[in-house]
């Protein structure tokens, strides 16, 4: 079931300083800037772009749903035990019915595949489920999807499998009805929404902050061993430019400033609560500086406050072009590999003089992309690849998402093949050589990039829906 041979495990990490630098076709690509517009990574030519017109398809994939390199270091009294994640995404609606659970855990007892992603908190801000946080029941939040939640987590439980919470943060249209003091607002006061018509919390409100914290409080209580958060970023869309932020609020931090502030403040009640902690976060900010002002993630430094760092680097969400690819969605297994040497790369430099680093676990694409041009039906083959991908990049660790929870599981390895291929990649690792980075881009690959980027992205939100 293998695509490739190991080879190409040694080809790929020996020759990393030539990936990242610029040399041959995976050429690392920067964003720019443009003013005042954010810029985040596109999704390649779509049909409809072609036409002249958006369809429905397209305007629906634009809407957001959103290497292993060191071991994580346990502080002396901690009881957390990690566990090398493969896993998949499922919404609090599949997590509560039943019969769509014991589907899913069968093809997980029968795969590598160890982990649910489950929404404890979805993207509309309503809690999965009831639970006894004080915030939560005064702001009337749940919405119980998953009606036996103690049931579900001891049947996971039963079947050794990981149970991730996943928390989105800042995107919450609940909170836009009963707390818009908590959202952000347009200069005439009224609660700014987006292109859905969703409320976006005001990172600067600490409250928000522990609103969040506490939900994922009671998420270990429920019985989970990691919150994921989602959308720990600003909303990046064209109407932001018409919101105002409050001074007595942002007290002269930057987006970048705040949104670290908030991740370590929850990554330290939380790892004092026995939790792991982890964020998803916008593979466009990988080595690129240019758009961390406007989205408020910078991937090297988030990473010193989580356990693990999650990029979304679905090949579907990178226009042709990127990192020298014609059309990326079209070769999965390139796409992957780029991101994830300029994830090397960055995290080298983040980490080098001693600091934590989080554990690289990427989100892969498990669903077609039918909206754009240039794209190929995504089935087992294309997800093995991905997965190939992440361990040739030296890294272990993965999650599948596809919204509307059907997975591919024939690219998935059964637990005997996914053991023998493990001990495989532990021997070809230890004969590899250390690697390092060069310090400086040279101006002529800075020009490079430049050429490359000047017309290949506009503004737009980029998580991965169908």
């Amino acid at each position: 079931m293998m695509k490739s041979s190991y080879a190409r495990l040694f080809l790929l990490l020996a020759l990393q300083v030539g990936l990242i630098s610029g040399c041959g076709k995976l050429e690392a690509v920067k964003e720019l800037a443009t003013v005042p517009e954010p810029v985040v990574v596109e999704h390649g030519t779509t049909k409809a772009q072609e036409e002249g017109e958006k369809t429905a398809e397209e305007a629906e994939a634009a809407t957001e749903l959103e290497l292993q390199t060191q071991e994580i270091v346990l502080e002396k009294g901690q009881q957390r035990n990690p566990v090398q994640v493969k896993g998949i995404y499922i919404s609090a609606y599949v997590a509560g019915t039943p019969s769509m659970v014991d589907n899913l855990i069968a093809e997980l007892d029968r795969t590598e595949a160890n982990t649910l992603v489950i929404d404890l908190k979805d993207d509309f801000g309503r809690v999965a489920c009831e639970m006894e946080s004080p915030l939560v029941q005064e702001l009337g939040s749940s919405k119980a999807y998953i009606s036996d939640i103690q049931g579900l987590m001891e049947k996971l439980e039963e079947h050794g499998i990981y149970a991730i919470a996943r928390i989105p943060a800042f995107r919450d249209a609940w909170l836009g009805d009963v707390r818009p003091d908590w959202c952000i607002k347009k200069a005439d006061g009224t609660v700014f929404r987006d292109r859905d018509g969703n409320a976006w919390v005001n990172p600067y409100k600490k409250e928000a902050w522990d609103y969040l914290v506490e939900i994922a409080a009671e998420a270990g209580k429920l019985g989970f061993e990691e919150v994921q958060f989602d959308y720990v970023r600003f909303c990046t869309e064209k109407g932001m430019k018409e919101v105002v932020f409050d001074e007595a609020d942002v007290q002269g931090r930057s987006r970048t400033g705040i949104i670290l502030e908030f991740m370590e403040y929850a990554y330290d009640r939380l790892k004092a609560e026995g939790l792991f902690v982890s964020a998803d976060v916008f593979g466009a900010i990988i080595n690129s500086d240019v758009n961390a002002d406007s989205v408020g993630q910078i991937y090297g430094e988030m990473a010193k406050h989580l356990d693990y760092i999650s990029p979304m680097i679905y090949p579907s969400h990178y226009a042709d072009g990127n990192y020298g690819i014609a059309h990326p969605d079209m070769q999965p297994y390139e796409t992957i590999c780029a991101a994830l040497m300029d994830s090397r790369k960055e995290l080298y430099f983040a980490g080098k003089n001693g600091e934590h680093i989080a554990v690289v676990r990427p989100w892969l694409q498990d669903f077609t992309a039918s909206w754009l041009t240039n794209h190929i039906p995504y089935g087992g083959p294309e997800v093995r690849s991905q997965i190939q991908a992440v361990y040739d990049c030296g890294y272990d660790e993965w999650l599948l998402w596809d919204a509307a929870c059907t997975y591919d599981w024939d690219g998935l390895l059964t637990p005997e093949e996914a053991k023998a291929e493990q001990e495989q990649i532990v021997q070809s690792r230890a004969a590899l050589p250390e690697t390092t980075f060069a310090e400086e881009t040279t101006a002529a690959e800075t020009e490079a990039v430049g050429e490359t980027m000047e017309s290949s992205f506009e503004v737009q939100e980029t998580e991965a829906a169908e």
